[in-house]
């Protein structure tokens, strides 16, 4: 008699996102003269979708994506330069969030808030995920 194995079915469809909303952050960044000699607010919103198969471990903030990290890096990235396009700005953001294996898509909006009249703001949205070859 042979013996047949079944794989066994996962029960549940697993999905996490770490969140940040509405970080305001003053920065160089534009094309503009006026936009180069002085610091604007910009606003940043990131979806950030990880790993369904970590399990978090409350005694190892390694074990997931840690949204104070994330505001850090962002922190670091734009107290470094000036950057003339928000979409450069986005491109070094993804860059340097996807170093962390964990991390398989980013859904980021950028947000200039003052720049334009008559708007609450103008920007772009970018998304970017990572190849199953990883």
């Amino acid at each position: 008699m042979k013996i047949i194995k079944f794989k066994q079915k996962k029960i549940y469809s697993y999905n996490r996102k770490v969140l940040i909303k509405d970080l305001v952050l003053n920065m160089f960044v534009g094309i503009h003269n006026f936009e180069k000699k002085k610091k604007q607010r910009v606003k940043f919103n990131l979806v950030i979708n990880i790993n369904q198969n970590l399990v978090p471990n409350d005694k190892d903030l390694k074990s997931i994506v840690n949204y104070e990290q994330v505001i850090k890096v962002i922190n670091k990235i734009i107290a470094r330069k000036h950057y003339p396009l928000l979409e450069t700005l986005g491109e070094k953001i993804f860059d340097k969030l996807f170093e962390n294996m964990r991390i398989k898509r980013i859904l980021l909006r950028i947000e200039k808030l003052d720049v334009i009249k008559n708007t609450t703001s103008v920007g772009i949205e970018l998304e970017k995920t990572r190849s199953n070859e990883y």
